[in-house]
């Protein structure tokens, strides 16, 4: 019913800056929050940065000052601006949303398929 589509990922030298995004498409009546997740190697899904409907931002403090994340309601995309990554930043990337898909219908959690991001010179 609803995909989300990121794009963005890439190998970058410490220091350097990416930009994810991810565009939501399908069946659709109103969105929720919206965020970012990374998992790297051997290690568990974590929450990287969200936004809700109203614009109230959370980062995991790792990535404070320096990853922002941006929406743009009209066209059901969200973004991740990252600067000054390291090579802890390393990890599959992924795009959450929290979706009514009709006026009646609860909230249902969707993910996209993951964007790598590789840091490492």
């Amino acid at each position: 019913q609803v995909q989300l589509v990121e794009s963005g990922g890439g190998l970058v030298q410490p220091g350097g800056s990416l930009r994810l995004s991810c565009a939501a498409s399908g069946t659709i009546f109103s969105i929720n929050a919206m965020g970012w997740y990374r998992q790297a190697p051997g290690k568990q899904r974590e929450l990287v940065a969200t936004i809700t409907s109203g614009g109230s931002t959370n980062y995991v403090g790792s990535v404070k000052g320096r990853f922002t994340i941006s929406r743009d309601s009209a066209k059901n995309t969200v973004a991740l601006q990252m600067n000054s990554l390291k090579p802890e930043d390393t990890a599959v990337y992924y795009c959450n949303a929290e979706i009514k898909n009709r006026p009646w219908t609860t909230l249902t959690n969707y993910w996209g398929q993951g964007t790598q991001v590789t840091v490492s010179s």
